[in-house]
């Protein structure tokens, strides 16, 4: 008796952390936040017009990211998502 409790114990701690490992791998692949391309965006390195450049974007991220589009982002940049900071 004092075996079969032993083995459900056992089994259970490792479907418990089969488990716990799969939910570790599926929050793991959605906190990534998926950005579009530079390319996609039409960011520019120069402001389009206007004063309409990243800095005063509310999708901006100082220094040198942005919620929206991937890689580095220059404060003096544009994209055709500007969106003025309120």
């Amino acid at each position: 008796m004092s075996s079969e409790i032993k083995d459900f114990s056992r089994r259970q701690l490792f479907r418990g952390a089969a488990v716990c490992l799969a939910g570790a791998a599926v929050l793991a692949s959605t906190d990534a936040e998926a950005k579009m391309a530079q390319k996609a965006a039409g960011y520019q390195e120069t402001p389009a017009k206007d004063g309409s450049d990243c800095a005063n974007c509310a999708l901006f991220k100082a220094p040198s990211s942005c919620t929206l589009v991937d890689g580095t982002i220059s404060p003096n940049g544009w994209c055709r998502f500007y969106a003025k900071k309120s």
